[in-house]
C-alpha cells in the first residue's frame, strides 16, 4: 500500500539523534519520520555515554577544539567543514536544551564539563553522568511526539530507494504488518553506522549499514569507508552489543593494566588519553600477545565510581564486577564509522533529492579518526543545516509509483564472520583480498546477506586500495603513512568491478 502524506512530503529514515533533530528542525514543514523500531529504541544514539564536544569552558575556544579535531583526524579532515561545525557547537547545546535535554551542571549552574582522549580542554557536555544518549532520546522523542507536523511511522524499515532519471522518487518500506511505499522527491537518511557487521561492537546489532546499502543500490558515491573507529575499552564479556566503558572514566584518571598489574601503555603519547586509534591498537597488541587487559579506576574514583558513573557501574555489577574494588576487563570493539555517504556542506548526496545526516554521512569532520564526542555534536549541527536545505528544495508533485518487488529483510550474520577478521583493528592485503572474493557473490545476489555484503565489500575494497596506515586504518603490510593524505571515494559498481578483477588474478589469492 502507499501511505497518504502531503504532496512532496519529505521522508526521514532513522529514529536516532540525527533523524529526530532533523524532523524537529523542519517543523512546521510536514515530514514523515520512518523508524524500523519504536523511536529511541535500537539506535546507537541511545547508548552514547560521553556526550557532546563544545568549546564553552572559560579556558577553551573554537580554535583549540579545531586543533584537537584536526590532530585526531590524522590529515584527512576537511578543515573548512570542521571549522564551521565546531563554531556552531555551543549553539547546538542550547538548541538541545530548548527541546528539553537536561545536561549535568555544577553547583554554580555552569555546565559540568568532562575530559576525553585527545582533547586539550574539558569540553564534553554530558547528562546523567555517562547516560547522555538516554537523556537525549528521552527529551527528543517526547518533543517529536508532540510536534503535529511530524508523521511518525514506526515498525517499518526502508528496503529500497526509488529513483527515476537520477533523482529520488520514493521509498519502499516493509514491516511485520505489510509493505508501504512513499512517493517523495526528498529523502533524508539518518540510519546510523556499521557496527553490526562486527562480532565485537558497541552498536546495536541491527546497525549494519542499511543506509549505505540503500544509497549504494541507486549509485550514490561514498567516502572513507575503510575508517572504522574501535573503542579501546568495551566491557569484555559475552553480551552483544558490548557495554561501553566511557572514555570519560579514563578522563577521570583510570589506567589500563594487564593481569600482572603493569600499566602497559604508560609510554604511549598521551598514555590512556592518547587518540582512540592508538589506544585501541595498543590494547589489541597486548591481547594478541596473550595478555588480558583491564581498566583500573580503583585509585582515582574508588567508592565514588557509582556516583560519578551510575550507568557504567550498573553494567559492571551485572557482570559481577565492582569498579570500586575490581579492575574492569576490556577489549576494543567497533564503535563508530568515520566513512559514509559523500555529502556537501548542507548534507546533500550525489543523488538528487537525497540528503544524509549523522553517522551514515561523511562530512569530512572526522577524517581518519574521530575526536571523541564530536559525533553527537556533528549530528545536531548538521540536522539544522540539512533541515534548511530540504525545506528550501522544491518537492515533486504527487505521482503514483509502481510497487517493485520487496527485497528480503537483510541479515548480517553470515557477513559478520567475513568482515570481522578482515576489517579489524589491524588489516593486511591478503585477508582483505580473500574477504572481497568471498563477499562478491553475496553482494551480487538476492539473499538476506546481499545488502550487508554490499556494504562490507565496499569497505573491504576501500581498505585494500589504501596502501598505508593512517588513523583508524592500520595495515600490517603497509605500516607507514603516505606522504600525501587523500580521502577515498567509491561506488558499489566500482567495488564489484574491483573484486571481480581480483577473482581474475589467481596470483593475488596465492601470493
Amino acid at each position: 500500500m502507499s501511505l497518504s502524506a502531503p504532496s512532496g512530503c519529505p521522508v526521514i529514515i532513522g529514529g536516532g539523534l540525527a533523524g529526530l533533530m532533523t524532523a524537529l528542525e523542519m517543523a512546521p514543514e510536514p515530514v514523515v519520520l520512518l523508524s524500523a523500531a519504536p523511536l529511541g529504541c535500537k539506535a546507537s544514539s541511545a547508548l552514547a555515554q560521553g556526550g557532546l564536544a563544545a568549546s564553552i569552558g572559560g579556558d577553551d575556544s573554537p580554535a583549540l577544539h579545531l586543533a584537537d579535531t584536526l590532530a585526531a583526524g590524522d590529515g584527512l579532515c576537511d578543515e573548512a567543514v570542521a571549522r564551521r561545525i565546531i563554531a556552531a557547537a555551543p549553539a547546538a547545546i542550547e538548541r538541545l536544551e530548548h527541546f528539553g535535554v537536561a545536561f549535568d551542571r555544577a553547583r554554580d549552574g555552569a555546565p559540568q564539563l568532562g575530559l576525553e582522549a585527545a582533547h586539550s580542554r574539558r569540553r564534553i557536555v554530558h547528562a546523567a553522568g555517562a547516560a547522555t544518549g538516554s537523556e537525549l532520546m528521552r527529551a527528543l522523542v517526547a518533543a517529536v511526539r508532540r510536534t503535529a507536523s511530524i508523521t511518525i511511522v514506526e515498525g517499518f524499515e526502508a528496503r529500497r530507494l526509488l529513483v527515476e532519471d537520477g533523482a529520488i522518487t520514493g521509498v519502499l518500506a516493509a514491516g511485520a504488518s505489510g509493505e508501504l511505499s512513499f512517493a517523495t522527491g526528498r529523502v533524508v537518511l539518518a540510519t546510523g553506522g556499521v557496527g553490526g557487521l562486527f562480532h565485537d561492537t558497541t552498536n546495536p546489532l541491527g546497525c549494519f549499514g542499511q543506509g549505505l546499502a540503500l544509497v549504494a543500490r541507486v549509485g550514490a558515491e561514498l567516502a572513507d569507508l575503510e575508517f572504522v573507529q574501535f573503542h579501546p575499552t568495551a566491557l569484555d564479556g559475552a553480551q552483544r552489543p558490548m557495554r561501553l566503558i566511557s572514555e570519560a572514566v579514563r578522563g577521570e584518571g583510570a589506567v589500563l593494566i594487564d593481569e600482572t598489574g603493569r600499566r602497559f601503555l604508560a609510554d604511549l603519547p598521551g598514555a590512556e588519553l592518547g587518540t582512540r586509534d592508538a589506544v585501541a591498537r595498543g590494547v589489541h597488541r597486548h591481547l594478541t600477545r596473550g595478555h588480558r587487559v583491564f581498566l583500573d579506576a580503583r585509585a582515582c574514583l574508588g567508592a565514588g565510581f557509582a556516583g560519578r558513573f551510575p550507568a557504567i557501574s550498573g553494567y559492571c555489577r551485572d557482570a559481577g564486577i565492582d569498579p570500586a574494588l575490581d579492575p574492569i576487563p576490556v577489549r576494543p570493539a567497533a564503535h563508530y564509522h568515520m566513512g559514509g555517504i559523500t555529502v556537501d556542506a548542507d548534507g546533500r548526496s550525489s543523488v538528487a533529492g537525497l540528503w544524509a545526516c549523522g553517522e551514515v554521512a561523511s562530512t569530512g569532520l572526522h577524517g581518519a579518526n574521530r575526536l571523541a564526542s564530536n559525533s553527537l555534536t556533528e549530528a545536531v549541527v548538521m540536522a539544522g543545516w540539512v533541515a534548511k536545505s530540504v525545506t528550501a528544495s522544491p518537492g515533486m508533485g504527487r505521482k503514483t509509483i509502481a510497487m517493485p518487488s520487496v527485497p528480503m529483510r537483510p541479515d548480517p550474520v553470515l557477513v559478520r564472520s567475513i568482515a570481522s577478521p578482515a576489517l579489524g583493528v589491524t588489516r593486511d592485503g591478503e585477508s582483505l583480498r580473500e574477504a572481497a572474493l568471498t563477499l562478491l557473490p553475496l553482494a551480487g545476489g538476492a539473499s538476506p546477506a546481499s545488502d550487508p555484503a554490499a556494504v562490507a565489500l565496499m569497505m573491504v575494497v576501500a581498505a585494500l586500495r589504501r596502501e598505508e596506515s593512517r588513523g583508524a586504518h592500520s595495515r600490517a603490510d603497509f605500516p607507514l603513512r603516505a606522504t600525501v593524505a587523500r580521502r577515498s571515494k567509491i561506488t558499489l559498481v566500482e567495488a564489484l568491478e574491483t573484486a571481480a578483477a581480483l577473482d581474475a588474478t589467481p596470483l593475488a589469492r596465492s601470493a
